[in-house]
């Protein structure tokens, strides 16, 4: 009919096929933890996207560590809290494989007993894993006892960024307190990554080293944040020689060698002084990690 107008028919796109969540299993080893592990299970407890569960690794600990985490998780009883005994050999290598051995998710999230992850942790982690190509994701941490930093969140992430970039190509780097692996990924590498027995090795680079010579993809995540303690600093200077090199030790055991791998050994001698001084590891600087992390409120 004449004048009439036809009516433009609208394109209707596809509908987006809707993943579930991937689940993420937490890792945590821990020997004589009982100052920080109650943090660091309350952190894990306060996330957007719930882990599937919390396994905490007693490593041979004489104190009130395992004390503190079985009233944790008996009084949250839905939220998977368990303790695993690993006394066959003191280590974190060996503590972290019984953990890896025992976690039933997707994804393996790995962090230390100091640890306070933030409150979208898990659900980052797992956003980040949607990517198949991706093995394994580390993030930024801050330093929740130092106040120069406070609890500020892009304090580590510009020049661990910036480390990343410099060393991706030859090796990149996960950071133990702040990672998380697939669990496909890591049966990759399972009979490869080195048992370090002699413990001169950092245990996390090995495991970047391994990801890399398997062709398996390390990314690097802003958004996965997590808090540490400094307490490393209270080390004598003749420790925290010997803690930084092993990243040398780490490299040269693989028949790696490249400056930018060098860096940041070279980088966290240049700060210790500077960081030593400006830290008090105090309870009160720990306050404001858990104001910033959501912990001061009741869980």
């Amino acid at each position: 009919m004449a004048g009439t107008e036809i009516p433009r028919r609208r394109r209707v796109r596809p509908a987006r096929p809707v993943t579930s969540p991937l689940a993420v299993s937490l890792v945590i080893p821990a020997f004589n933890e009982e100052t920080t592990i109650e943090r660091c299970l309350l952190a894990a407890l306060r996330q957007t996207q719930a882990p599937r569960e919390i396994i905490v690794v007693d490593n041979r600990s004489t104190d009130g560590t395992a004390a503190v985490v079985r009233s944790l998780a008996e009084s949250h009883p839905g939220a998977g809290i368990r303790i695993l005994r690993q006394f066959d050999a003191q280590g974190l290598v060996p503590t972290r494989n019984a953990g890896f051995a025992e976690a039933r998710g997707d994804v393996i999230g790995r962090i230390d007993a100091d640890s306070v992850i933030a409150p979208d942790w898990v659900a980052n982690v797992s956003r980040a894993m949607g990517d198949p190509t991706v093995g394994a994701v580390t993030g930024p941490v801050t330093y929740y006892d130092v106040p120069l930093f406070g609890s500020s969140p892009v304090s580590d992430d510009l020049v661990r960024r910036t480390l990343w970039h410099l060393g991706k190509r030859r090796c990149p780097f996960v950071y133990g307190s702040n990672m998380a692996i697939r669990a496909q990924a890591w049966q990759a590498i399972e009979d490869s990554a080195c048992l370090d027995h002699d413990d001169v090795l950092h245990e996390d680079i090995d495991l970047a080293v391994h990801l890399k010579q398997t062709g398996i993809r390390v990314a690097y995540v802003p958004r996965m944040r997590a808090g540490v303690s400094a307490r490393r600093l209270d080390s004598s200077p003749s420790s925290f020689r010997a803690y930084t090199h092993r990243f040398n030790a780490t490299y040269e055991s693989h028949g790696i060698d490249h400056w930018t791998l060098r860096a940041p050994r070279h980088l966290l001698q240049g700060l210790f002084w500077g960081l030593r001084s400006a830290s008090s590891l105090t309870s009160s600087a720990a306050r404001t990690a858990e104001d910033d992390f959501g912990l001061s409120r009741r869980v």
